[in-house]
């Protein structure tokens, strides 16, 4: 069963940039697309970028434009690169799957507050 670590969150002003990594265990990370999902305080998780095997990406609307998504398969690690960061971005970050088929747990997630 494979393990996620999430890591790189903290306290940031708006406008602040955080680099989020997520290192996993196993051996089928390089062999699935990957993401990166947020549960904002009072909100469900929802998925908020995706990456495949082959590196092609997707961003729900709210974070398009300001976050990157990025992995080495190498390192068996995920990252998330967010830029001009908002309030609303404030949240616990979590890396897994994107297939909900394969989500058989969750890492602790890492906190990421933007203060106004």
């Amino acid at each position: 069963q494979v393990q996620l670590v999430e890591s790189g969150g903290g306290l940031v002003q708006a406008g602040g940039s955080l680099r989020l990594s997520c290192a996993a265990s196993g051996n089928i990370f390089s062999f699935n697309a990957m993401g990166w999902y947020r549960q904002a305080p009072g909100k469900q998780r929802e998925r908020i970028a995706i990456i495949t095997t082959g590196g092609s990406t997707s961003y729900t609307d709210s974070v398009k434009g300001r976050f990157t998504i990025s992995r080495d398969n190498a390192k068996k690690t995920l990252y998330l690169l967010m830029n001009s960061l908002k309030p609303e971005d404030t949240g616990v970050y979590y890396c897994n799957y994107f297939s909900s088929n394969l989500i058989t747990s969750w890492g602790q997630g890492t906190q990421v507050t933007v203060s106004s």
